[in-house]
Parts: C-alpha cells; structure tokens; sequence
C-alpha cells in the first residue's frame, strides 16, 4: 500500500512525497542522511503533518506530482483538513 505524506520543516516549507512506510521514510528524513530526500536536509527540526494510504504507486505518483503542482495555500488547506486529496488532481489539470 502506497502512501503520500507531507512534512513540515523548519523553514515553515512543505515536503511533498510518497512511500510504502511513511514512519520508516520520516525517520530517513529526520536523520538527514544519504537516504533522505536533499531538500529537507538542513531544514530540521521537522514535522508529519499528512499522510493518506492512496493504493498502487502509479496513482500514488499521480497524487504526489498534482500536489507538488499545488500553491502553498492549497498544500496548506490539504494539510488542514479543507482540501481533500482528490481535489488536488482537479486543480493541476
């Protein structure tokens, strides 16, 4: 089962990725290592603020690109509960 989850850093920035253990790959970020993704290193301390078990990946990676197409406001009515996920495809299009 594949996930999409957005992380909060520091910077008050938005992460937006995908993923089949979100605690697993959030504990990847945090650490900052190899395995993390390059934008959120140095950008800790960083938050979980989304996830959403989506299916397959390849409708996961639809959803992760729609959501990284969307404006910061967008990502943040998603983050707060205002958007739903499915939405997002609508908006990019």
């Amino acid at each position: 089962m594949w996930s999409l989850y957005i992380i909060r850093c520091a910077d008050d920035s938005l992460y937006v990725g995908i993923t089949t253990d979100v605690e697993r790959r959030f504990e990847e970020h945090q650490a900052g290592k190899k395995q993390s993704a390059k934008y959120v290193r140095g950008r800790g301390p960083l938050k979980l603020v989304y996830q959403y078990e989506i299916g397959d990946r390849s409708l996961a990676s639809r959803y992760e690109y729609a959501c990284k197409q969307l404006s910061k406001d967008d990502k943040e009515r998603l983050v707060a509960g205002q958007l739903d996920l499915e939405d997002c495809l609508e908006l990019v299009d």
